[in-house]
């Protein structure tokens, strides 16, 4: 079995219940916390308040996207050095470019791989901001 992480934070951006459920399951069953949101708006707040290791941010949510709440979280000195990996599954090249150009850290393809999906946790908190 991979290791477990240290219970450092995740915030979950995330409007379907499914998609959250189990994305919240596999990263706390791996020894990782999670903060929850359902909305960019909601993204935004918890990402100020809570101070996350990293955002998984969905791009397609209810008000705000998730590229305008990268945005506003960019703006925020006390938030704009925690990575935010844009979580969608828009696959197509230009979505790509669109999500890199934005300033995403990186892209994990929704439905997401079970097994690899911790490991591309782990890896998005060691890279960091890029």
């Amino acid at each position: 079995m991979a290791e477990k992480a240290n219970g450092e934070v995740i915030l979950i951006v995330e409007d379907n219940e499914k998609n959250m459920k189990l994305t919240r399951d596999i990263l706390q069953f791996h020894g990782f916390a999670t903060v929850e949101a359902t909305t960019g708006e909601d993204g935004v707040a918890l990402t100020r308040e809570k101070h996350p290791a990293l955002v998984l941010m969905d791009i397609q949510l209810p008000g705000i996207d998730g590229v305008t709440a990268l945005e506003r979280i960019r703006q925020d000195a006390s938030t704009s050095r925690i990575p935010i990996v844009a979580m969608t599954a828009s696959v197509m090249k230009e979505d790509r470019e669109r999500f890199d150009k934005a300033g995403f850290d990186g892209f994990i393809t929704k439905p997401i791989d079970v097994r690899a999906f911790p490991g591309q946790v782990r890896d998005a908190i060691a890279r960091g901001r890029a």
